[in-house]
């Protein structure tokens, strides 16, 4: 009935079927059926057709006033029911940037969406600065709901909650023109004799054992440790000063003149989600459809490692 009552008032308005067909990017035929049917439906006429055009009879002058307010009651009927669709809508902000991909998250999501239609994902970026990090890290709740990354440190974990969803493997990224650039795989004697560099400004347990097992079982490694976060700045400098440095997999497409390399030690580092202290209503929602998902094993949520 709406299409009808639209086509009647363009009509009306043109004075013609074909001038209408035009307006309303339809066949002239397509109009000619429409007003046959609203005319059968109303059981009246409403147009005098001539070979000069169409006008409307008394009944259809009588009804073009009611056809238009219907139409346009119609469209703010619309817009009353998106704008409490979307008021009903939960829009959750996940946090996003290159060392902290959502990835993982929206493939799961997108996978699981049409299941939760009052739920919807907002993607915020944020840079990778060491320096604003740790600010990032405390305020989490704030400009973003959800982190999606690895647990790389344990220096700010009073400021959140941790969903571990799976975990990356650590590797060695080096200089394209290193000599170990060629490796397929790195054994621990590869390393002899490098400066290999550690990145744990966010005084990581699991960099700290890396550390300790280089020290104690390896000292022909020359360890510099970075007491600083992960960010950019970080991998130009290992590749500006042909450092080995210690990495994920999960980084290996982070900086182009650098190859990750996987190694034979067996640490992995846990990736998930981080999430406030005292999180929203909606946010809390959220984070139990994933656990729900999480324990049903959709394969999308581990993290697969290297072999």
């Amino acid at each position: 009935m709406n299409e009808q009552l639209k086509t009647f008032v363009q009509v009306a308005e043109s004075g013609s079927f074909s001038k209408a067909a035009e307006k309303l990017f339809i066949s002239s035929t397509a109009v000619m059926k429409q007003m046959n049917m609203l005319e059968k439906q109303a059981g009246v006429p409403l147009l005098i057709r001539t070979n000069h055009g169409v006008r409307l009879t008394e009944a259809g002058a009588a009804f073009i006033k009611d056809a238009e307010f219907m139409l346009q009651y119609f469209q703010e009927a619309l817009i009353r029911m998106r704008q409490a669709a979307q008021a009903d809508r939960h829009l959750v902000r996940v946090g996003t940037s290159i060392l902290n991909p959502c990835k993982t998250l929206l493939e799961l999501w997108n996978e699981i969406s049409d299941r939760y239609p009052h739920f919807g994902i907002n993607i915020v970026h944020f840079e990778d600065d060491a320096h604003t990090l740790p600010t990032t890290f405390r305020t989490i709740g704030q400009s973003f709901d959800i982190l999606a990354g690895p647990f790389l440190t344990d220096r700010f974990k009073d400021y959140y909650r941790m969903l571990e969803l799976g975990s990356y493997r650590l590797c060695f990224a080096v200089s394209r023109h290193h000599r170990l650039a060629s490796k397929k795989t790195l054994f621990i004697e590869d390393l002899y004799g490098e400066r290999v560099a550690l990145v744990n400004g966010g005084k990581s347990a699991v960099i700290q054992d890396i550390r300790d097992f280089l020290i104690k079982s390896h000292p022909q490694i020359r360890i510099k440790d970075v007491p600083r976060l992960f960010d950019l700045d970080v991998f130009n400098r290992c590749e500006e000063s042909n450092t080995v440095m210690l990495t994920l997999e999960a980084w290996a497409d982070v900086h182009p003149s650098l190859v990750t390399i996987p190694s034979e030690l067996d640490f992995f580092v846990p990736y998930g989600l981080l999430y406030p202290l005292h999180p929203s209503e909606e946010v809390k929602q959220f984070i139990e459809i994933i656990k729900e998902w999480q324990g049903d094993g959709l394969p999308n949520l581990v993290i697969s490692n290297r072999s």
